[in-house]
């Protein structure tokens, strides 16, 4: 846990980020965040943040371009396509290994109920589920996973994948890139990313929260 702790911490310095691969490795970290199991505990929605912050530097202009708005267009298109081949790498893996996550038994990670569950709620709003995932930290590993093993429409899967992989990564780094530079904003660098946490998440999880009420009510 305190290994953990202390990479996510790395993690969020521009600094270290910046002498340890740049923003490749930006790139490297969505893809893993947003398809494969393990990096479920990773800090998308601070990262990309991050990355904006860096890209608003004046002294340390990231490549390949010397102007910093092509340089902010230039990564935000390679962080999206990042996160887009994660989300297929995810679904992939969910309906390629669906025998394993589908068969009778109840696994330490996963519940029989729980599929069931997946399943319906993709029936009902699948794209919907793919698009806001992307707001929802652990939730956005684990949701391209179930909906390749409950076998959600590709073509459907797709448009929602990357629909919000760029709403995702336009919003907030761009917000980055704009509040960045500010001086208070370097100082309380920590206390911003909780709160941009707090922020994204929020009226993703009320909103969910109001249909579920609506709908024992109607029920």
């Amino acid at each position: 846990m305190d290994f953990i702790l202390e990479s996510l911490q790395y993690l969020l310095d521009p600094d270290w980020i910046m002498k340890n691969g740049g923003l490749y490795l930006v790139l490297l970290i969505l893809f893993i965040e947003t398809g494969i199991i393990i990096g479920f505990f990773l800090p998308g929605d601070p990262l990309l943040f991050v990355s904006g912050m860096v890209i608003a530097s004046a002294n340390e202009t990231p490549y390949p371009f010397e102007t910093q708005i092509f340089n902010l267009l230039f990564w935000m298109v390679l962080f999206t396509g990042s996160t887009i081949l994660g989300n297929f790498f995810g679904y992939w893996f969910g309906y390629k290994f669906k025998h394993v996550v589908n068969r009778k038994e109840d696994t330490w990670f996963l519940k029989r109920k729980h599929i069931q569950t997946a399943h319906d709620f993709y029936e009902k709003r699948g794209g919907f589920a793919i698009a806001i995932a992307r707001f929802l930290p652990i939730v956005r590993t684990f949701a391209p996973i179930i909906a390749g093993t409950v076998e959600m429409n590709f073509k459907k899967f797709a448009m929602y994948n990357v629909v919000g992989a760029i709403v995702w990564v336009v919003s907030i780094t761009s917000l980055g890139y704009i509040l960045g530079d500010i001086p208070w904003v370097k100082n309380n660098l920590e206390y911003i990313l909780i709160a941009l946490v707090l922020l994204v998440t929020a009226p993703v999880i009320i909103k969910l929260m109001t249909k579920k009420e609506n709908t024992n009510q109607t029920i």
